[in-house]
């Protein structure tokens, strides 16, 4: 573990490894809508879900494997005055104790970590919810991932994978981040089962898009 954290250690310290300031674009919109407690951000990098959701009231487990990284994501904590309310965690996702039925929200991003999936509907309280955004396999051009398609998701991976929650959103499709263009499957799945279920109305998505995130 300690030559990947070296390697992400080294990442975050490149100037010119961009990474995005705003939240998930999903989870921005939908924050009114999420139920409040507790949430986890996994592969919290520079903070920019967990500091949202600080912000947002939540008491917030953030874990990384970067020193660097979590480094750079106490000081965004500590400009929004919210670091008294993330738990920073360093630790490779695969040594956390994720627990059962703890998080009443669980953000993922850029993370490809379909094997975790398991553990983390098993943490999510009941009526909580999940969302998860990572890179895809793509014919199109794109600007903006991982070089291997490895470490990119097939079509409806991410998908299939949460079908036993349910599905309140999944899209696939290429978005700009910083430095270009990514093709991104987004999920937001609530841990629900029955027929029968509430399902928020959300405002016009437009104002997100438009700040390119």
């Amino acid at each position: 573990m300690t030559d990947e954290r070296e390697r992400w250690n080294e990442k975050y310290r490149d100037v010119e490894f961009d990474l995005p300031d705003d939240p998930i674009p999903d989870l921005e919109r939908r924050i009114a809508t999420l139920p409040e407690g507790r949430a986890l951000d996994v592969a919290t990098g520079t903070g920019r879900n967990a500091v949202f959701l600080a912000d947002h009231g939540y008491e917030v487990d953030a874990i990384d494997i970067s020193d660097e990284a979590l480094s750079q994501a106490r000081t965004r904590a500590e400009a929004r005055g919210v670091d008294a309310s993330v738990n920073w965690h360093r630790t490779d996702v695969a040594d956390f104790d994720f627990g059962a039925e703890r998080y009443d929200v669980i953000t993922v991003s850029f993370f490809a970590g379909l094997d975790v999936i398991p553990d983390l509907k098993d943490a999510l309280a009941p009526g909580g919810v999940l969302v998860y955004e990572h890179h895809l396999r793509t014919s199109d051009p794109v600007e903006i991932g991982p070089t291997s398609d490895r470490h990119r998701y097939r079509s409806n991976d991410l998908l299939r994978a949460c079908l036993d929650l349910t599905v309140l959103s999944y899209e696939e499709r290429r978005r700009p981040l910083p430095g270009g263009v990514a093709a991104v499957a987004t999920l937001v799945a609530r841990n629900s089962v029955g027929g029968e279920q509430s399902y928020p109305a959300l405002a016009d998505r437009r104002g997100a898009e438009g700040r390119k995130t």
